[in-house]
């Protein structure tokens, strides 16, 4: 949960409204929404990061992928975006460490992968894919805008050419470049301070117009509900197992009633 989640106690729209004022791209719940089916902003931020344009024909938000185990995890990308070519392109938005942890940019890797094939193809039908983590830090702390990472043959050197593409974005970069730019308005809650205009449209109908605003708000309500349950379904299995209690006994302790009561204790018996 980021902080900006963390202002917001259920209910409390007040809290909500100053939350939405603050909000900037570095938050997935925003930056989600403004490049859902935002061909423009998606192409803009692609040629800037890939060097090159990329014609893109199909970018969803918060799109999520299950996972074919019954009991894998599954993940939700922020942004996920096709090209013309049929190339996979997941773009993330993380401001802490764990979030941009390398293995999860493997796993997203992958689970993008399992899905690019139908039964019958041939492997070497299997089209390029890039993970790019807009990472408010500096992951690696060299001070370059972004840093590339593809597999290579460690005897030779030479690139193993997989088409599999992982790209971490400097969010602490301040140079005065296209990148540099990109990065500052990443920064920016205000519109009218976001440079480039697919950004700052996007931004503005989610935080200035009633309609976005309104969608906005009801999303970051539903989300903090969401995370607070868990929350609260976690302590209530760590008590069960460390007391070696029932359900009931641990819903007592922690003095759980009423409407959350019932969804999670229906959701920890559907779990066990």
């Amino acid at each position: 949960m980021t902080k900006e989640m963390e202002k917001i106690s259920l209910h409390d729209v007040n809290n909500v409204d100053e939350v939405v004022d603050d909000l900037t791209l570095f938050d997935d719940n925003l930056m989600s929404r403004v490049f859902d089916n935002n061909i423009e902003a998606t192409e803009l931020l692609l040629r800037i990061i890939l060097g090159k344009n990329i014609k893109v024909i199909s970018v969803v938000g918060q799109d999520e992928m299950k996972n074919h185990d019954v009991n894998g995890r599954n993940i939700t990308l922020d942004v996920h975006a096709i090209d013309e070519e049929g190339k996979e392109i997941n773009i993330e938005v993380q401001g802490n460490s764990e979030g941009a942890h390398v293995k999860r940019a493997r796993f997203h890797s992958s689970m993008m992968d399992s899905r690019m094939l139908k039964s019958g193809q041939e492997f070497k039908e299997l089209k390029d894919s890039h993970v790019i983590f807009i990472y408010k830090r500096d992951k690696f702390r060299k001070g370059l805008p972004m840093y590339h990472v593809d597999r290579y043959v460690e005897e030779t050197e030479e690139p193993f050419g997989d088409g599999s593409h992982i790209i971490y974005v400097n969010g602490t970069y301040k140079g005065n470049d296209e990148i540099g730019q990109l990065i500052k308005d990443f920064h920016q809650n205000n519109s009218k301070n976001i440079h480039y205009k697919e950004l700052a449209q996007g931004v503005k109908h989610y935080k200035e117009t009633k309609e976005g605003r309104e969608n906005m708000s009801e999303k970051l309500e539903q989300y903090t509900n969401e995370k607070v349950l868990c929350a609260t379904m976690q302590n209530v299995k760590n008590l069960m197992e460390s007391m070696k209690i029932s359900l009931d006994q641990a819903l007592n302790v922690l003095n759980i009633q009423g409407e959350n009561r019932a969804i999670i204790a229906k959701r920890l018996q559907e779990y066990a």
